[in-house]
């Protein structure tokens, strides 16, 4: 059965965000448009699940051939049907429900990926949300051990909040 850890910060995890994100670029030449860290590991100071959160922007999913899974596959990122999610394409590195790092393809600068940036922005940006977003994690780590579906659903509204308050930022 898994078990939800959340580790300390790991100022490490941004140097194996670079290693890889040279590496994709490399696979999916010619059609990726930007490659950010995002997710906790993405984060200065927050504790994380330490899974490396990668998000590849490309003008359309469907530009994600056969040949860029195939070189994707070459240095270690399988592709998972996530049919139920149409609007990013997922790539796990590692075992099965073990994954060490994720790749999220999503359309460049579409909602998406806007969001994702300004979820992790609003964080960098607020301490006290960070610290308020790490105590929830580990909150729900104690509560949810073996329940990776139930812990990341239990954060929704928070993350929600946290998107709302960026967006609300942004306009201002």
């Amino acid at each position: 059965m898994e078990q939800v850890n959340i580790s300390e910060y790991n100022p490490h995890w941004a140097l194996e965000f670079e290693q890889e994100k040279m590496k994709i670029a490399e696979a999916l030449d010619g059609t990726v448009l930007g490659i950010e860290h995002i997710g906790s590991t993405s984060v200065p100071g927050l504790g994380a699940k330490p899974i490396i959160d990668i998000m590849a922007g490309v003008s359309a999913l469907d530009e994600i051939t056969p040949m860029h899974r195939v070189r994707l596959e070459r240095i270690g990122y399988h592709f998972v049907d996530h049919p139920h999610f149409p609007e990013r394409r997922f790539f796990r590195r590692g075992e099965w429900r073990a994954g060490t790092h994720h790749l999220h393809v999503y359309r460049h600068e579409g909602e998406h990926w806007n969001t994702q940036l300004l979820f992790r922005n609003y964080l960098i940006r607020h301490p006290e949300a960070l610290k308020e977003y790490f105590r929830l994690k580990q909150h729900l780590a104690r509560q949810y051990p073996h329940d990776r579906v139930k812990y990341t659903e239990a954060k929704g509204s928070f993350i929600r909040k946290i998107i709302e308050l960026a967006r609300t930022e942004n306009e201002n």
